[in-house]
């Protein structure tokens, strides 16, 4: 068993509804971060709004399949997601919105999207 989950088990068998309302108050700031909407996020794990509210409020436990899939859509680690510190100082990937956004671009005609690679190019150069 690693450090890690040695560490946090005792915490989480202990005390579940504290870990369940930790994860889920998590989960909110994440989703807000991302400017994500409970409906959206619902949408994309394929639940109802209601029981996303009630992840978040902690009423609800999330089941544990379901943590990569938060992860990975609140561009987060597994173990950030349930509030374990981030390992070497690792960075977050892309926002989830900006994924969509690139993945839209690459389903643009070669021109347009020319047009805004070249236009992300001059908003780029004028911050640096």
């Amino acid at each position: 068993m690693t450090s890690t989950i040695a560490h946090y088990l005792p915490k989480m068998l202990d005390n579940d509804n504290d870990f369940f309302k930790q994860l889920g108050h998590n989960i909110a700031r994440l989703r807000k971060e991302q400017r994500l909407t409970q409906v959206q996020l619902a949408q994309v794990l394929g639940i109802s709004q209601q029981y996303m509210q009630a992840f978040e409020a902690g009423r609800r436990k999330v089941p544990s399949s379901m943590l990569p899939i938060l992860a990975d859509v609140l561009s987060v680690s597994v173990e950030e997601l349930i509030g374990v510190a981030p390992v070497n100082g690792k960075k977050r990937g892309p926002a989830p919105r900006l994924l969509r956004q690139i993945e839209q671009i690459s389903q643009l005609p070669k021109a347009k999207q020319k047009f805004v690679s070249d236009m992300l190019d001059t908003v780029i150069q004028g911050n640096a």
